[in-house]
């Protein structure tokens, strides 16, 4: 494991290199659908990291967000398979927002047991291994202490389909009025993978969000878990699952606090 994380941290910082490098220069931007963006980064982000990652772990598959539409998703989580979003934030990205990252678990057949997150515009790496902790930039993370929804700061994000759904957008624009009641505030970067960070490493009490893919999550599940917060889905008592169509991660203390508001 030690050799796979080595191998992951330099892949991930390599990929990260390669945003900072398209940074200064315009994207040409394509739409996968109405809001929905893609860049040449993405593309080539996505193809540095199966070359890179290819080399640390010889034979497992990938399920990487801009080439899995006509993969089998289930045959691929069956075994070792890289599970990778190239760009995450990629409005954000588009903009010239720097809150993106690379994110890249690696899933095991029955979990997520090793994952890097890494924002390259601000250089700040979160790692994490199965049982053996989570980490920012080496030194080791964990949740915050807030036990009260009323010191809470929460984030959020919002599907591409609210965009086209109102009975959606009307859910989480309900959500958003019972947030900034109960809480100390609501954030919304739109990265769902450094949202997710972000938790593990304590600014943030909990993070929301509906019809997210594996890719968003894989990483920032396990970040979140081993820097001692609880993951789940939102409305259904289910284990949480990289195919869950919600997730609510908590440090831990206000989850259940906060699974009562979003299910009022």
């Amino acid at each position: 494991m030690q050799s796979l994380t080595s191998g992951l941290l330099d892949s991930v910082r390599q990929a990260g290199a390669l945003i900072r490098e398209a940074w200064r220069t315009p994207s040409t931007v394509q739409h996968k659908g109405r809001i929905d963006l893609v860049t040449e980064t993405d593309l080539a982000v996505e193809a540095a990291l199966k070359v890179s990652l290819a080399q640390v772990y010889p034979g497992a598959a990938f399920l990487a967000e801009e080439s899995a539409e006509d993969l089998d998703r289930a045959a691929l989580l069956a075994g070792p398979c890289w599970v990778i979003d190239p760009l995450d934030g990629t409005t954000n990205f588009a903009h010239r927002l720097p809150f993106v990252a690379v994110s890249v678990g690696l899933w095991t057949g029955t979990g997520v047991d090793l994952a890097a997150v890494y924002n390259p515009m601000l250089d700040d790496m979160f790692h994490a291994v199965r049982g053996g902790g989570a980490f920012r930039n080496g030194a080791p993370m964990a949740v915050s202490a807030a036990r009260q929804l009323q010191d809470s700061l929460v984030c959020t994000g919002f599907p591409y389909a609210s965009a086209d759904d109102p009975a959606l957008a009307a859910r989480i624009a309900a959500w958003i009025q019972r947030m900034l009641a109960a809480t100390r505030g609501l954030r919304r970067y739109g990265a769902a993978s450094l949202d997710l960070a972000y938790v593990a490493a304590g600014h943030y009490e909990a993070f929301y969000e509906l019809g997210l893919k594996p890719w968003d999550v894989a990483a920032g599940w396990l970040l979140v878990e081993e820097a001692g917060g609880t993951v789940s889905p939102i409305l259904e008592d289910t284990a949480y699952s990289l195919d869950s169509p919600s997730i609510l991660a908590t440090n831990g203390r206000v989850h259940q606090a906060m699974l009562d508001q979003l299910r009022a």
